[in-house]
Protein backbone atom coordinates (compact mmCIF):
# COMPACT_ATOMS: atom_id res chain seq x y z
CA UNK A 1 0.00 0.00 0.00
CA UNK A 2 1.12 3.56 -1.13
CA UNK A 3 3.19 5.75 1.97
CA UNK A 4 1.39 8.60 1.08
CA UNK A 5 -2.21 7.15 1.92
CA UNK A 6 -0.88 6.03 5.64
CA UNK A 7 -0.37 9.67 6.07
CA UNK A 8 -4.20 10.43 5.39
CA UNK A 9 -6.79 10.15 8.44
CA UNK A 10 -9.43 9.62 6.19
CA UNK A 11 -7.93 6.56 4.86
CA UNK A 12 -7.00 5.25 7.74
CA UNK A 13 -10.60 5.88 9.58
CA UNK A 14 -11.54 4.00 6.58
CA UNK A 15 -9.41 1.18 6.93
CA UNK A 16 -10.21 1.10 10.16
CA UNK A 17 -14.18 1.12 9.49
CA UNK A 18 -12.83 -1.98 6.93
CA UNK A 19 -11.56 -3.82 9.87
CA UNK A 20 -14.34 -3.44 12.04
CA UNK A 21 -16.78 -4.62 9.57
CA UNK A 22 -14.77 -7.97 9.03
CA UNK A 23 -14.86 -8.64 12.62
CA UNK A 24 -18.90 -8.20 12.61
CA UNK A 25 -19.23 -9.97 9.80
CA UNK A 26 -17.80 -13.26 11.41
CA UNK A 27 -20.44 -12.54 14.05
CA UNK A 28 -23.18 -13.22 11.28
CA UNK A 29 -23.82 -17.00 10.51
CA UNK A 30 -25.16 -18.56 7.60
CA UNK A 31 -27.35 -21.44 8.36
CA UNK A 32 -27.56 -24.14 5.88
CA UNK A 33 -31.12 -24.16 5.76
CA UNK A 34 -31.30 -22.40 2.45
CA UNK A 35 -35.48 -21.87 3.48
CA UNK A 36 -34.62 -19.75 6.29
CA UNK A 37 -35.23 -16.25 4.92
CA UNK A 38 -34.89 -14.73 7.47
CA UNK A 39 -30.85 -15.64 7.70
CA UNK A 40 -30.52 -15.32 3.70
CA UNK A 41 -31.73 -11.52 4.59
CA UNK A 42 -29.28 -11.25 7.04
CA UNK A 43 -26.19 -12.35 5.15
CA UNK A 44 -27.34 -10.12 2.22
CA UNK A 45 -26.84 -7.19 4.13
CA UNK A 46 -23.62 -8.44 5.84
CA UNK A 47 -22.32 -8.94 2.26
CA UNK A 48 -23.54 -5.32 1.34
CA UNK A 49 -22.05 -4.13 4.45
CA UNK A 50 -18.49 -5.68 3.43
CA UNK A 51 -18.69 -4.49 -0.24
CA UNK A 52 -19.40 -0.74 0.80
CA UNK A 53 -16.53 -1.01 3.77
CA UNK A 54 -14.26 -2.17 0.44
CA UNK A 55 -15.21 0.37 -1.66
CA UNK A 56 -14.76 3.70 0.36
CA UNK A 57 -10.85 3.43 0.88
CA UNK A 58 -10.52 2.09 -2.97
CA UNK A 59 -11.96 5.27 -3.40
CA UNK A 60 -10.13 7.36 -1.17
CA UNK A 61 -7.04 6.05 -2.92
CA UNK A 62 -8.14 6.93 -6.34
CA UNK A 63 -8.72 10.46 -5.48
CA UNK A 64 -6.13 11.50 -3.02
CA UNK A 65 -3.37 12.72 -5.50
CA UNK A 66 -3.49 16.70 -5.46
CA UNK A 67 -3.09 17.20 -8.99
CA UNK A 68 -6.59 15.03 -9.86
CA UNK A 69 -8.81 16.67 -11.28
CA UNK A 70 -11.92 18.48 -9.57
CA UNK A 71 -14.43 16.04 -11.67
CA UNK A 72 -12.61 12.88 -10.92
CA UNK A 73 -12.43 13.68 -7.11
CA UNK A 74 -16.11 14.50 -6.96
CA UNK A 75 -17.27 11.61 -8.65
CA UNK A 76 -15.17 9.17 -6.33
CA UNK A 77 -16.39 11.48 -3.24
CA UNK A 78 -19.94 10.52 -4.44
CA UNK A 79 -19.37 7.29 -4.14
CA UNK A 80 -18.10 6.93 -0.85
CA UNK A 81 -20.43 9.12 0.53
CA UNK A 82 -23.17 6.45 -1.56
CA UNK A 83 -21.24 3.83 -0.15
CA UNK A 84 -21.27 5.20 3.54
CA UNK A 85 -24.92 5.68 3.59
CA UNK A 86 -25.11 1.64 2.41
CA UNK A 87 -23.20 1.25 5.29
CA UNK A 88 -25.89 2.79 7.44
CA UNK A 89 -28.65 1.25 5.89
CA UNK A 90 -27.05 -2.03 6.24
CA UNK A 91 -26.45 -1.36 10.11
CA UNK A 92 -30.30 -1.26 10.00
CA UNK A 93 -31.04 -3.74 8.23
CA UNK A 94 -28.98 -6.38 10.76
CA UNK A 95 -30.73 -4.92 13.81
CA UNK A 96 -33.90 -5.31 12.22
CA UNK A 97 -33.00 -8.73 11.12
CA UNK A 98 -32.21 -9.73 14.57
CA UNK A 99 -28.39 -9.57 14.64
CA UNK A 100 -27.83 -9.25 18.49
CA UNK A 101 -24.51 -7.79 18.95
CA UNK A 102 -25.86 -3.79 18.46
CA UNK A 103 -22.64 -2.85 20.80
CA UNK A 104 -20.65 -3.77 17.76
CA UNK A 105 -23.73 -1.78 14.91
CA UNK A 106 -23.39 1.40 17.49
CA UNK A 107 -19.49 1.07 17.00
CA UNK A 108 -19.35 1.36 13.47
CA UNK A 109 -21.80 3.63 12.93
CA UNK A 110 -19.96 6.04 15.26
CA UNK A 111 -16.83 5.11 13.01
CA UNK A 112 -19.06 6.39 10.40
CA UNK A 113 -19.75 9.65 12.05
CA UNK A 114 -16.33 10.25 12.72
CA UNK A 115 -15.73 9.05 8.77
CA UNK A 116 -18.39 11.93 7.63
CA UNK A 117 -16.31 14.66 9.20
CA UNK A 118 -12.92 13.55 8.39
CA UNK A 119 -14.40 12.99 4.60
CA UNK A 120 -16.54 16.97 4.67
CA UNK A 121 -12.87 18.23 5.27
CA UNK A 122 -11.20 16.22 2.39
CA UNK A 123 -13.46 17.13 0.01
CA UNK A 124 -13.12 20.97 0.85
CA UNK A 125 -9.45 20.64 0.20
CA UNK A 126 -10.21 19.71 -3.53
CA UNK A 127 -8.89 22.30 -6.04
CA UNK A 128 -11.53 23.88 -7.81
CA UNK A 129 -8.97 25.71 -10.41
CA UNK A 130 -7.82 22.04 -11.82
CA UNK A 131 -11.06 21.09 -13.73
CA UNK A 132 -11.88 20.76 -17.67
CA UNK A 133 -16.10 20.97 -17.85
CA UNK A 134 -18.21 17.91 -16.75
CA UNK A 135 -20.46 18.40 -20.06
CA UNK A 136 -23.15 16.05 -17.75
CA UNK A 137 -23.24 18.51 -15.21
CA UNK A 138 -22.98 16.97 -12.20
CA UNK A 139 -19.17 17.78 -11.00
CA UNK A 140 -18.11 20.56 -11.94
CA UNK A 141 -16.46 23.52 -9.57
CA UNK A 142 -18.98 26.41 -8.28
CA UNK A 143 -20.06 28.51 -11.22
CA UNK A 144 -19.08 26.52 -13.52
CA UNK A 145 -21.91 25.44 -16.04
CA UNK A 146 -22.07 22.02 -17.97
CA UNK A 147 -22.81 24.42 -21.30
CA UNK A 148 -20.20 26.77 -20.47
CA UNK A 149 -17.38 27.86 -23.00
CA UNK A 150 -14.22 25.88 -23.15
CA UNK A 151 -11.60 27.31 -25.06
CA UNK A 152 -9.87 23.63 -25.25
CA UNK A 153 -13.28 22.65 -27.34
CA UNK A 154 -12.27 25.43 -29.89
CA UNK A 155 -8.47 24.13 -30.40
CA UNK A 156 -8.09 22.68 -33.41
CA UNK A 157 -6.82 19.07 -33.40
CA UNK A 158 -4.38 17.99 -35.47
CA UNK A 159 -4.11 14.48 -36.47
CA UNK A 160 -0.33 13.60 -36.63
CA UNK A 161 -0.94 10.51 -38.88
CA UNK A 162 -3.39 12.53 -41.86
CA UNK A 163 -0.60 14.68 -42.68
CA UNK A 164 0.58 14.02 -46.44
CA UNK A 165 3.42 16.29 -46.15
CA UNK A 166 5.01 15.17 -43.26
CA UNK A 167 8.50 13.76 -44.21
CA UNK A 168 10.01 12.77 -41.29
CA UNK A 169 14.20 13.11 -41.00
CA UNK A 170 15.74 9.53 -42.91
CA UNK A 171 12.80 8.77 -44.52
CA UNK A 172 13.54 7.11 -47.38
CA UNK A 173 10.15 5.64 -48.26
CA UNK A 174 9.60 8.03 -51.17
CA UNK A 175 11.42 6.05 -53.91
CA UNK A 176 10.08 3.18 -52.44
CA UNK A 177 6.69 1.65 -54.59
CA UNK A 178 5.50 -1.33 -53.30
CA UNK A 179 3.82 -2.32 -56.44
CA UNK A 180 7.07 -2.27 -58.41
CA UNK A 181 8.69 -5.16 -56.46
CA UNK A 182 5.01 -7.43 -57.11
CA UNK A 183 5.46 -6.83 -60.70
CA UNK A 184 9.00 -7.23 -60.99
CA UNK A 185 9.32 -9.77 -58.81
CA UNK A 186 11.48 -10.22 -55.55
CA UNK A 187 15.45 -10.78 -55.97
CA UNK A 188 17.26 -13.31 -53.43
CA UNK A 189 19.48 -10.32 -53.07
CA UNK A 190 16.38 -7.99 -51.80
Amino acid sequence: MNNELRQIPLFLKAEEIYNLVLKVSALVEEKSDKKDLENIILNDFKNSLNKSALIIPGKIAGAYKEDMLYDVKMQNAAIIRSEAHSILSSISGLKMCGFKEHDYLDLIRNEIDAFRILFAEWVQTFDESNYVIDRWGLFNPPGINYDDFDIDDELPYVDPFDDEDYDPPGNDFDDFDINDDFNNGFDDED
